[in-house]
């Protein structure tokens, strides 16, 4: 029997929430890898804990698996994909690795603006696509308008839908049957130089970086020497496995598996994503083109609450880099927080992922700064600079012209969400293009506006306004012109350059309010008077003061001479200027979240 023949990859796509990990979880059962009653842990592909706490997935996994059809064994090479628009990198990089893809979307919630991005993206990569309704069980759950809106959408025939319930397992043997049956198998040479995908890796303390590939043509055993082609680096290899969803070793991989190898390779930074892995002594002459660089789109700072954590910092930011290359990183220095990262994300909800897996994973305590888009602004000798931290803004005399990035935002809502969602984006300066209905009861819209207007909180006001039901993707689509302004932010009339940030003209005096009045409320009282300022140059445009604790120093004085009590108080006034002369004033770490949140 010829493996490659009884050999399927396939991934799962939809978007965020539409059970995703579950139905991973029902085909790791019925193909007897797990015992759902023995290990009482549901999402078992979701490993990492923030992935568990937050019930979405992250990382990409690829888990084997064995099942028997019509008296043959067949091998199902699973790729479990995150649904967030942050993290479809991910998804754009598993799709590489297969030839099929289940369309997974909830039936009580319908069609949703990833489950559009998602299928365009296995579209265009030439897969097999299954729909499949998912959560049936559900009271709310409205089969009828949710296949009506696969068929008008997409143009799928009613047949061929599948529904089915992740939780209680109906209807999952179907689609395992389905896969089967019309995912193709791999085309691949056995006797072609080696040519295989690295489509994802993880840094492992003990044996450096493991790398998670799909053989297209050749085989790859262990003690075979390696070349990446990017990089022209040859390796030998230590190890060869598959993931069952545990780590198996295995003698060799064969043209179309998917599996990990071991190089001991030692540092992060000498490997690429979208990399192609062939034999040094007989290269492929048919490279992959490796993943389209996606650019980042929300920058901060990332700085060690303790200035000798640093090294620390720098290590665990090159392995964290290595599982997640969407994410990039360059040393930078603000006086008020010493040394730390400059860094940059695809989104919001990425920066904070980033985030709790450096303090989790790397057990480190960490400050971030108020996140910024890049600008691009040209000055009047003709230089062009990329901008994405205030202190990096130059002097408005030198300035010609500031451009923002400007992103396409497509919201799929409920028909009575309309009016609320039109208001709200021409509230960020979005610009109408166009409305089309998805079945009976759905709208999709499309707004071009500014990115810096998307990243903060868009997404959670969309989803507050329509009680939960619209969804939001967007793509960036160029600079445009505009004017945007730096506003400090002064401590007692000292600014502090981390919380400095870039804000579009007329919006500048109501952000700086709102900024000044968070901080208020944010920052403990201290023993004496702090002023919060916000100012646009020299120009004070916001301003607030916390004032200071009171200590009854005279609470021992019983009765006699008031001017016991005056020398007390006048003593106290005294210490009191020469803390705030020389006091440092303790600004939370939340603050800066919740700064940056508003």
């Amino acid at each position: 029997m010829d493996i490659k023949n009884n050999l399927r990859n396939f991934c799962i796509i939809a978007h965020i929430d539409h059970g995703k990990s579950t139905l991973a979880d029902r085909f790791l059962e019925m193909a007897g890898v797990i015992d759902r009653k023995r290990l009482g842990q549901e999402q078992l592909m979701d490993s990492m804990e923030l992935e568990r706490e937050r019930g979405i997935t992250i990382k990409a996994k690829a888990v084997r698996l064995k099942f028997n059809f019509e008296g043959q064994e067949y091998i199902l090479n699973l790729i479990d994909t995150p649904g967030h628009v942050d993290f479809t990198y991910e998804v754009a990089k598993s799709l590489k690795a297969c030839e099929g893809a289940i369309l997974l979307v909830d039936a009580s919630q319908g069609v949703e603006a990833q489950t559009v991005a998602n299928f365009y993206l296995a579209f265009e990569a030439n897969l097999k696509i299954i729909p499949v309704v998912n959560k049936i069980d559900l009271p709310g759950a409205d089969i009828e308008r949710t296949t009506g809106q696969l068929c008008d959408i997409f143009g799928f025939k009613k047949e061929e839908i599948t529904l089915v319930s992740a939780k209680d397992g109906r209807g999952v043997a179907e689609v395992l049957k389905r896969i089967i049956i019309e995912v193709p198998a791999p085309q691949t040479e056995s006797q072609a130089p080696l040519r295989a995908i690295l489509f994802d890796s993880l840094y492992d303390p003990y044996r450096g970086v493991i790398l998670f590939l799909r053989v297209f043509d050749g085989i790859i055993r262990c003690k075979d020497k390696i070349l990446m082609m990017h990089r022209k680096s040859v390796y030998e290899i230590e190890e060869v496995g598959v993931f069952l969803p545990q780590a198996q070793k295995k003698d060799f991989l064969g043209a179309g598996e998917v599996g990990y190898i071991c190089c001991g390779i030692k540092k992060p930074q000498d490997v690429d994503m979208g990399d192609t892995i062939t034999s040094p002594s007989q290269p492929t002459a048919k490279p992959f083109e490796g993943y389209k660089k996606i650019p980042p789109m929300v920058f901060c700072g990332i700085f060690p609450s303790d200035p000798n954590d640093y090294p620390l910092l720098r290590d665990a930011i090159e392995k964290l880099r290595l599982s997640d290359p969407s994410f990039v990183y360059e040393p930078d220095n603000l006086g008020t927080l010493g040394h730390g990262f400059r860094c940059g994300f695809l989104g919001l909800l990425h920066m904070e992922v980033v985030q709790e897996r450096l303090e989790r994973e790397y057990d480190l305590n960490l400050v971030l700064t108020s996140p910024s888009v890049m600008y691009r602004v040209t000055k009047k000798n003709g230089e062009i600079l990329n901008v994405e931290s205030p202190h990096k803004l130059p002097d408005s005399t030198a300035i010609e012209l500031v451009e923002e990035p400007y992103v396409k935002a497509t919201i799929v809502t409920p028909i009575d969400g309309m009016d609320a969602l039109c208001e709200l984006s021409k509230s960020r300066r979005g610009e109408f293009t166009k409305m089309d209905y998805l079945g009976k009861d759905r709208l999709s819209l499309a707004f071009i506006m500014p990115l810096a207007e998307v990243v903060v909180d868009f997404y959670d006001k969309i989803k507050s306004l329509t009680k939960g039901y619209a969804s939001l993707d967007y793509e960036f689509i160029g600079y445009r012109k505009t004017e945007v302004i730096k506003v400090d932010i002064l401590f007692n009339k000292k600014v502090v350059e981390a919380f400095s940030i870039l804000v579009f003209k007329e919006k500048a005096e109501s952000r700086a309010r709102a900024v000044v009045e968070k901080f208020k409320e944010l920052i403990p009282r201290q023993m004496y008077e702090i002023s919060v300022q916000a100012a646009v140059g020299a120009k004070i445009i916001a301003a607030e003061r916390i004032s200071a604790l009171r200590k009854n120093v005279t609470a021992k004085c019983y009765g006699g001479d008031i001017t016991r009590k005056r020398k007390l108080w006048e003593k106290q006034k005294e210490g009191k200027k020469k803390m705030k002369q020389v006091g440092n004033i303790d600004v939370p770490k939340e603050a800066f979240i919740e700064v940056l949140k508003m």
